[in-house]
Formats: structure tokens, C-alpha cells, sequence
């Protein structure tokens, strides 16, 4: 019986051990089978990204080598139809010599195309009296410039003073000659937006360089751009006081330097600041209105003849823009030799020590800050008489008084409660110093006037001690 038992414990350990065999190789058959599935499925798929990767890698290449293979016919296709375009586009402007009305806001402006170095006009009035449309006629009579080809700067190939950076170092290395890849080109005039930021304005690292190339490249803004042009703001009292802190300093130095990104440019900035606004909508600090060279105020035409023919000049305007040009380019052409035979005869023109003694003290009785009003009064003179006056060679007392007001106006400190104009005041003050015997025989008379008034109004109430008063009012006790 003992013998029967020990056959049978040992029969149950060998079928036990055989059943664990087998499913221990199942088990690691079914794990290798699972494991070689994994890495097949794993093989299939990264050959299949692989491939897909290769394929659209390729299809890019191939696409860059089409594209760099026709890359000439189609860029030409595109320049075509932008200037195709642009001309289509191009929007016709209201000219310069038809404005009705605004004599010292075209006066102005065209002083400044004289003399660019007056520091610019600044134009504030109602809205709809035509501030941006005088501007915006500039376009047609400002003079065409010589420039280097493909500079950023608008560089003259001869004068190192209105170079760029690239331009002063070819000039350089050319030994002082005239740099030979000139052309011709209109002179710029440049709006600047409100919704510009600085850097948009004085110019800032290029992006596209930096990421494509990997190195440190100047991208200019709207101050290399309107070098040697003029740079137009309209609504200038809307601006951020910084972006018109920038522009007035850019405009006083001539020069923009940039600091930032690790970037360090200077370049010249030359050009005429024109700035427009409506005082309504807000009011200029004082520091900004004394860095404009002249000040105009502008109001609304009162004259019925006056805004009858504004009318009829706008209608034909519209109706027919080219016909309209065409009939104005005579007086347009008149205009523009008159502006280019002023430029030759500014350097003649000479202000008389007795009349800067007499601009001076003028300036120091009303009480302006600084010496900038001296300054542009002196400019303004000089160029007024050479435009206006081409026989003359030296200032004259009247020519000072024709355009003190619109140097000066802006620079006096203003009083809210006071109820005289600022130009008002200049003319007064004018009479004063420069007409003084005139002066104080008119103060002298009024004087006496108001004497011999008051002493009849005295007589009368002694010999009528009522006279004056209504009737039943109380004439006091008896």
C-alpha cells in the first residue's frame, strides 16, 4: 500500500511539472508573438512616416526647383502688375495752385520749400478747411532729387552731408568722387500714420536677416524715408508725446540714432515737418509747438464769392480729374520755377544789423523762450523776400511785419483767461518796436481821448447828477 502511494505522489509531481512547462512556453510563445507583432507594427510605421517624410521633403525640393527654375518670368509678371496696378490706383490730388482761400497756409508751406531749414509749418483749424488737401498738393511741385540707385536713405551721390551709411563709406573708398550709380527721383513726401510705433518710425532689426541669415541687419523706418522730402502728420495733437518727441528731435538735429537690439545707427534725416489738427480735439504741449518753425490758424471761409468758387473748383475737380490737371499744369510750372529760382537767391539775401536789433527785442518784449523764434524770423524773412520780391536783395521792415505773426504766435505763453490773440499781440508789438514814433503818438492820442472823455462824463454829472441813470432809480439822499 506504502508502494502504491509513493507511484502515485510521483505520477501527480510529473504531470504537475509537465502542465507548468507547458504553460510557461505558452505564455513566452505568446509574449514573442505579441513582442514581434510590437516591433513589426513599430517598423511599418516609422518606414511609413519615413516614407511620407521623403516624399513631401521631396515634393518641397522639387517644388523649390520648379519655382527657382520659372522664378524670373513669374517676379517680372508680379512687378508688372503692381505698377499695373498702382497706376490703375493712383489717386488723383487736388492741386496746390486752385486752393481757395488759405493764402497764409500756402504762404507758409512754400517759404518752407525755400528755405527747408525754417523747421516746418504747423497748420491747426477747423475741420474741413482744407489743412491735408493744401499739403497733399505738394506732391506736383516739389523738384526731382538725385539719389544713389537702391539706397534706403535717399543719399545724394555728391554731398557727404546727406549720405547714408553705406554710401558715406562707398564715397570714401571712391576717394571723394561722385558715386557713379545715380538716378533721379520725385521728392518724397511721407504721411505718417497714427497707429505707427517708434520703432516702425526710427527703424528697428530686421526680422527677415536676423532669422533667415543670422546676423544683425538695420531696417530703416519713416525718417530714412522721407529724408530730403517732406514728412506729413496729420492730427499731430493726437500723437503720443514720445513718437513726437522723436520726430521734432529728428527733424531740429537732422540726424536719427538708433539704439537698440544691440543695433547702433546713425543716419541723416533731413526733410520738412508738416503737421496738422483740429485744437478742438486736443491741445499740443508748449515744448512741442516751439520746435515747429512757423504756426498758421485756419478758419472756416466767410466770404459767400470766396466759397462759391471753392465749390465750383471742387465739382470740376471730380468730374473730371485728368482734364482738371491738365488745365493747371501751367500755373503749376510757374509756380515750381518761382520756388526753384528763390532757392538760387536765398544765399543774396541779407538781413540789416538795425532790423535783427529791432527782431530781437521784439522777441524779448513778448516774452518768448529762447532763441529760436530770433532764428526763424531771420529765415522766414529772408526767404519771403526772395520769393515774393526777386528785385530785392536786403529785408525791409515791411517784409518782417508780413510773416511775424506765423513765427511767433505759438511761442508766447498763453493765459486761458486771457481773451487777445496771440497774434494780435505780435502786431502790437511790432508797431511798438519797429513804428515807435507812430506808436507813442497813437498811445499819446488815445490817451488824451479817454482824458477828455472822462472829464465830460464827470461835467455832465455835476451839472445832471441823474444823468445816465434810468428812470425811477434811486439818486441817493439830498
Amino acid at each position: 500500500f506504502l508502494c502504491y502511494l509513493l507511484s502515485l505522489s510521483t505520477w501527480w509531481m510529473s504531470s504537475s511539472t509537465s502542465k507548468s512547462l507547458s504553460a510557461g512556453s505558452s505564455r513566452s510563445s505568446r509574449s514573442s508573438l505579441r513582442s514581434s507583432s510590437r516591433s513589426g507594427l513599430r517598423s511599418s510605421s516609422r518606414s511609413l512616416r519615413s516614407s511620407s517624410r521623403a516624399g513631401v521633403f521631396g515634393a518641397r525640393q522639387a517644388g523649390h526647383v520648379r519655382a527657382t527654375a520659372t522664378d524670373a518670368p513669374r517676379i517680372e509678371k508680379t512687378e508688372n502688375a503692381k505698377q499695373d496696378a498702382m497706376t490703375r490706383t493712383q489717386r488723383a490730388v487736388f492741386p496746390f495752385v486752385r486752393v481757395v482761400g488759405q493764402d497764409q497756409v500756402k504762404t507758409a508751406l512754400i517759404l518752407n520749400m525755400v528755405d527747408p531749414k525754417i523747421g516746418g509749418v504747423l497748420i491747426m483749424g477747423d475741420r474741413g478747411t482744407g489743412k491735408s488737401t493744401a499739403v497733399r498738393g505738394l506732391m506736383t511741385l516739389l523738384p526731382e532729387i538725385d539719389v544713389v540707385e537702391g539706397d534706403a536713405y535717399n543719399s545724394s551721390p555728391s554731398d557727404p552731408e546727406l549720405m547714408g551709411p553705406d554710401c558715406i563709406d562707398a564715397f570714401r573708398e571712391n576717394g571723394g568722387e561722385p558715386l557713379p550709380n545715380a538716378t533721379t527721383v520725385s521728392t518724397p513726401l511721407v504721411e505718417l500714420p497714427l497707429g505707427a510705433t517708434e520703432d516702425r518710425i526710427c527703424g528697428t532689426i530686421d526680422i527677415e536677416k536676423a532669422l533667415a541669415q543670422g546676423i544683425k541687419a538695420f531696417e530703416p523706418g519713416l525718417l530714412a524715408k522721407a529724408h530730403r522730402g517732406i514728412l506729413y502728420v496729420d492730427e499731430v495733437n493726437l500723437l503720443d508725446d514720445n513718437i513726437v518727441d522723436v520726430v521734432l528731435d529728428s527733424a531740429a538735429g537732422g540726424w536719427n540714432t538708433v539704439e537698440r537690439e544691440g543695433i547702433s545707427v546713425s543716419h541723416p534725416s533731413q526733410y520738412i515737418l508738416v503737421g496738422s489738427g483740429n485744437p478742438d480735439e486736443g491741445e499740443m504741449r508748449p515744448q512741442l509747438l516751439d520746435r515747429f518753425g512757423m504756426s498758421v490758424e485756419v478758419t472756416t471761409i466767410m466770404n459767400s464769392e470766396e466759397r462759391v468758387q471753392l465749390v465750383k473748383e471742387r465739382r470740376a475737380f471730380d468730374n473730371d480729374p485728368e482734364s482738371y490737371l491738365e488745365a493747371v499744369m501751367p500755373e503749376e510750372e510757374d509756380l515750381r520755377k518761382r520756388i526753384a529760382e528763390a532757392r538760387l537767391r536765398l544765399n543774396n539775401v541779407v538781413v540789416p544789423r538795425p532790423l535783427k536789433v529791432k527782431i530781437a527785442g521784439l522777441c524779448a518784449e513778448l516774452g518768448v523762450d529762447g532763441l529760436r523764434g530770433d532764428l526763424v524770423v531771420n529765415r522766414v524773412a529772408r526767404a519771403y523776400v526772395a520769393f515774393s520780391q526777386p528785385e530785392k536783395t536786403e529785408v525791409e521792415a515791411d517784409d518782417v511785419a508780413a510773416i511775424v505773426s506765423i513765427c511767433l504766435n505759438h511761442r508766447m505763453r498763453k493765459d486761458p483767461l486771457d481773451p487777445i490773440d496771440g497774434g494780435y499781440k505780435v502786431a502790437m508789438m511790432f508797431r511798438k518796436i519797429f513804428n515807435s514814433d507812430d506808436w507813442e503818438a497813437e498811445q499819446a492820442a488815445k490817451k488824451k481821448a479817454e482824458e477828455e472823455a472822462a472829464a465830460k462824463a464827470a461835467a455832465e454829472l455835476k451839472e445832471n447828477p441823474r444823468s445816465g441813470k434810468k428812470a425811477g432809480a434811486w439818486g441817493g439822499l439830498p
